[in-house]
């Protein structure tokens, strides 16, 4: 394996914590909630043969900084771009996973110049998700309205993290097999830092209005992504029970995409290898 190196750096005002490997084109891998850069464990050396990989923590979460502001993702994607360009990639692609996911949709879309391909992983875009909200989105989504309330969810998550972070571990894994245990070990570890949960929980408060308002923006003044966009899902989750790739193509203009089977939310840790043979190719093409 290509030797992973843990670095840190200081952009747009904040310090991040990111893993590099690998020579090439510039690969950026931006994980979701709740996890750290260590969600790509299972691929990062794979994808390091033919890219230069850089798997940051973002704002708030794992080793990165975790101020009281600046979760609104239009931040937060100047925040990864900074990082681009702190390294000296004019060019990159980005792989982008739950929260991630909607960091690099907005990073592609307020610097199309920068980002040249977007692979989402097991998300449609915020916007239509809160668009389609009815009961059975609300049943698997509940989450997001209990993650917007001050406070609270902070007070009930933070008396056992480890219970709250595996209740979702468990029930967004194909058949609740859940991750392994060193990977949860090291996602309650990220999460029981100063700070951690109230970041990640600020990352999805951020969501409404400050991001709807700036979705809603960009959609009804026709703004799209027309770069290539690779959309993949577990066939076990919520959105293979939608039209996810349907709904995609009334966001970007070039897209492709698939369910992978029996995989529930985590497909870098849940079916690596299928996750891989969707990946490469459109990362190459």
């Amino acid at each position: 394996m290509n030797r992973l190196e843990s670095k840190t750096a200081s952009v747009n005002g904040i310090r991040l914590h990111y893993l590099r490997a690998g020579e090439g084109p510039a690969l950026f891998l931006l994980h979701g909630w709740p996890q750290t850069s260590f969600c790509w464990h299972e691929i990062i050396g794979e994808l390091a043969e033919t890219h230069t990989v850089i798997a940051p923590d973002l704002r708030g979460y794992g080793k990165s900084d975790k101020p009281r502001d600046g979760y609104d993702k239009r931040t937060m994607a100047a925040d990864v771009a900074a990082l681009a360009t702190h390294l000296g990639f004019e060019r990159v692609s980005v792989v982008g996973h739950d929260r991630g996911g909607r960091v690099a949709h907005r990073w592609a879309l307020d610097r199309p110049d920068q980002v040249d391909r977007l692979a989402a992983l097991d998300i449609i875009p915020t916007r239509e998700l809160w668009k389609r909200l009815d009961t059975e989105i609300g049943r698997a989504y509940w989450h997001w309205l209990f993650h917007l309330q001050p406070d609270l969810p902070e007070l009930l998550a933070g008396r056992d993290i480890a219970a709250y972070l595996g209740y979702f571990f468990e029930r967004w894994t194909h058949q609740r097999q859940g991750l392994s245990r060193e990977a949860v070990d090291e996602y309650v570890r990220a999460f029981s830092a100063p700070g951690a949960l109230r970041a990640g929980f600020d990352d999805y408060r951020a969501s409404f209005p400050h991001d709807a308002e700036a979705d809603d923006a960009d959609f009804d003044a026709g703004r799209r992504l027309e770069l290539p966009v690779l959309a993949l899902w577990g066939a076990s989750g919520l959105l293979g029970k939608l039209p996810t790739l349907e709904i995609w193509k009334d966001y970007a203009n070039d897209v492709s995409g698939t369910a992978i089977e029996e995989c529930g939310h985590f497909l870098a840790e849940e079916r690596p290898r299928a996750l891989l043979e969707n990946l490469k190719p459109f990362l190459l093409s």
